[in-house]
């Protein structure tokens, strides 16, 4: 018997060496299309839902009335998801920690009015008073983040009380008028629905649609040098051309719609470069991996060294500026403070924003560009349901059903998952 050849033999490794995702990838269409039902089956739905949603909708509202997707209409729905989007935004951020806050109307009604305070009543410089307007939302954030992660209150309950205590210092700070005129200038005017991005120049949109897909293309051959150094499993270039064609299609027929009326509102603008800010905060920095470790477990996230009161105080700070950013844009489409601010629906929207778009309620899951694709969605059943002549009521109705079918969504995926061995 031949003992030193079998010494030599090289024992048989327990767990398998090769990633997945490279066999997906060597077997092309077919491994793709079989990780996609591997995915569905195993309650990774991602964003799914919520695009099959809006093609549903724009579909039945376009057949209902030609007007639906004409390039006007568009035009208005890209400009009024911005301000309450921009609540969305920071909703995201609390519902990623599993959390609400229920105040960020309020908070965005406040802003309005101490921004109208500030530079009309007293004169203060604008730019000034944009600024000192959103230190405020991230204040009257961090004091809701203070009594909810030091304290221990329920964040139901600070924020609520957040909700009755700001609308009343907004009362109050509005008085007996009741309402303040904002002039058209400044930070107003760029995102009021009379600024447009290049002057409604027809460059503007397909300036905006190539800096998005070259720095698209940019990022993935820089993100797959970077792995393929670190010998890790990496997008191969086939993969990313094909995602960067049709991220282009997609832009180059919105800048070709949006042309064919106004352009791209400025509003719309920011509100995007704000979503790529913030999704670049949350995938690629430490606060964002932090973010998502203390809405996926606190006491593991405790254990792993990470200050969970100091990511939930600014989280909830994040907020409350993002409530008072979107309390200027909601000022802008008025040109006005007044009490109504922050009244209605407007924190149901944004919470049903969020969530339509594909955010967790429960925590640890989730992406900002759920506000976006949540607004669109919202602003579409809005819109569509003007054209219509309905009445409020059916609008109201039918976005509680689509939220509530985005609730049992994201219940039916956390538990499959769980079932699978994947949460």
């Amino acid at each position: 018997m031949d003992t030193s050849k079998r010494g030599d033999e090289t024992p048989p490794s327990a767990v398998p060496t090769v990633d997945p995702r490279l066999l997906v990838r060597e077997e092309g269409f077919k491994g793709y299309l079989t990780e996609f039902q591997r995915k569905l089956k195993g309650g990774e739905l991602g964003s799914l839902p919520v695009v099959v949603a809006l093609i549903i909708i724009w579909t039945i509202f376009q057949l209902k009335d030609s007007l639906f997707l004409s390039s006007t209409n568009m035009v208005n729905i890209s400009y009024f998801l911005s301000g309450t989007g921009m609540l969305a935004v920071g909703l995201v951020f609390v519902l990623l920690l599993g959390e609400i806050d229920l105040s960020v109307a309020s908070v965005s009604g406040l802003a309005s009015a101490l921004f109208a305070v500030f530079t009309v009543t007293h004169g203060m410089n604008l730019w000034l008073g944009v600024v000192l307007t959103i230190l405020i939302g991230l204040g009257i954030g961090a004091v809701h983040g203070f009594f909810f992660a030091k304290i221990g209150v329920p964040a139901f309950v600070v924020t609520l009380a957040g909700f009755l205590g700001w609308n009343g210092l907004m009362l109050w700070v509005l008085g007996d008028t009741g309402s303040l005129h904002i002039s058209d200038k400044g930070l107003l005017h760029t995102l009021g629905q009379r600024s447009f991005f290049l002057d409604q120049d027809i460059a503007g949109a397909y300036i905006l649609a190539t800096v998005g897909v070259v720095a698209v293309l940019l990022a993935s051959l820089v993100e797959q040098a970077r792995r393929r150094k670190a010998g890790v499993p990496f997008r191969p270039t086939s993969e990313i051309v094909m995602r960067v064609v049709v991220l282009a299609v997609i832009a180059y027929v919105t800048a070709y719609v949006l042309n064919k009326s106004a352009g791209v509102p400025n509003a719309l603008v920011i509100f995007l470069v704000t979503l790529v800010v913030c999704d670049f905060v949350l995938r690629r920095t430490t606060f964002g991996r932090k973010v998502f470790a203390v809405g996926g477990g606190i006491e593991a996230a405790r254990r792993a060294g990470i200050n969970v009161a100091a990511v939930r105080i600014a989280v909830f700070s994040i907020a409350g500026g993002f409530a008072a950013l979107g309390g200027l844009f909601l000022a802008a489409q008025t040109e006005t403070a007044t009490l109504q601010a922050g009244q209605g629906n407007l924190l149901m929207l944004a919470i049903a924003a969020a969530v339509i778009g594909g955010t967790s309620l429960f925590g640890g899951r989730g992406s900002v560009w759920s506000a976006l694709l949540g607004m669109l969605v919202i602003q579409s059943i809005q819109t569509g349901l003007d054209l219509l002549n309905m009445s409020s009521a059916i609008q109201y109705m039918i976005t509680g059903a689509v939220l509530l079918a985005a609730v049992v969504i994201d219940s039916v995926s956390r538990r499959t998952q769980r079932t699978s061995g994947r949460a």
